[in-house]
């Protein structure tokens, strides 16, 4: 059995990106973790049933697991222009009533799309269906579901798979409150106790440091990931959701936390919780 750190993320090249130097034990002072990848609804499974030490989440599914977990102020993604989006197959189609698929009903994504639909589509959509997010966009163009909320490096590429964009939540989001969009959120299990948080901030802090002096350091680790994604796409993913934020989420990252989750509180869909 290890001793090792247990850390789970997601195989997109954002979070390989940000925790490369950390993974491969080149962040002086802390041990490489054992890493897990996994896609956004498995680590929020994860985080809900308190399994890992530090994982990345939506920031949706903060208020199920804060008790015990904590928000690290970096490492994370927030950003703008780098909103979900909702894909149909022709550009003015109607979701009242339609089947949507959905990466995460725990997720930021999912909370932009409820918050837009509740003035957007007041008839109401139908189902909504939860997918794998590389499974969403086939989906939709296959006729299984009626429209796609969709992430990351789906921005870049759904026009080949002949769908369209029928808003973006993020362009939504940003409009009405001004805010960058919280996306993925690192958590810490408490137990591990203040000072060892502290420090895995610093290590995260560091990690995300040593991506930005040497780039090329970690490409060969993040095209590994990237689920034949290619390296041009895998460029600008890291552009968009890489950035200040990611070392730190200062008082406006804090802020755009607090307003995504006390608006989703007001439409009972998150409980009301408070973010420091």
């Amino acid at each position: 059995m290890t001793d090792r750190l247990s850390v789970a993320y997601s195989p997109c090249p954002n979070d390989t990106f940000v925790f490369h130097a950390w993974a491969h034990g080149l962040v002086p002072g802390e041990p490489a973790p054992e890493v897990r990848f996994a896609d956004i609804d498995i680590t929020n499974g994860l985080a809900e049933r308190g399994e890992g030490d530090l994982l990345k989440i939506s920031y949706g599914q903060l208020p199920w697991v804060l008790d015990e977990y904590q928000l690290l102020p970096c490492g994370g993604a927030l950003g703008r222009g780098c909103g979900p989006l909702v894909l149909t197959r022709s550009p003015d189609e109607d979701l009242t009533g339609r089947t949507v698929a959905v990466p995460s009903e725990r997720s930021t994504a999912y909370l932009l799309f409820r918050l837009w639909a509740a003035k957007a589509v007041p008839g109401g959509f139908g189902e909504i269906v939860v997918l794998p997010f590389d499974q969403i966009m086939p989906a939709v163009r296959d006729g299984r579901v009626d429209a796609g909320l969709v992430i990351h490096e789906a921005r870049f590429t759904y026009q080949q798979y002949g769908l369209h964009r029928l808003a973006d939540m993020g362009e939504a989001w940003e409009q009405e409150t001004g805010l960058p969009i919280p996306l993925g959120a690192i958590v810490a299990r408490r137990s591990l106790g203040a000072e060892r948080i502290a420090a895995l901030t610093e290590t995260i802090r560091a990690s995300v440091r040593a991506a930005w002096a040497d780039p090329a350091a970690s490409r060969a680790y993040v095209l590994a990931h990237a689920q034949e994604m290619d390296p041009a796409v895998a460029d600008q993913h890291i552009a968009l959701y890489v950035n200040e934020f990611t070392a730190d989420l200062g008082e406006e990252g804090h802020a755009a936390v607090r307003a995504l989750l006390d608006r989703a509180a007001e439409e009972g869909l998150v409980p009301p919780v408070a973010i420091s």
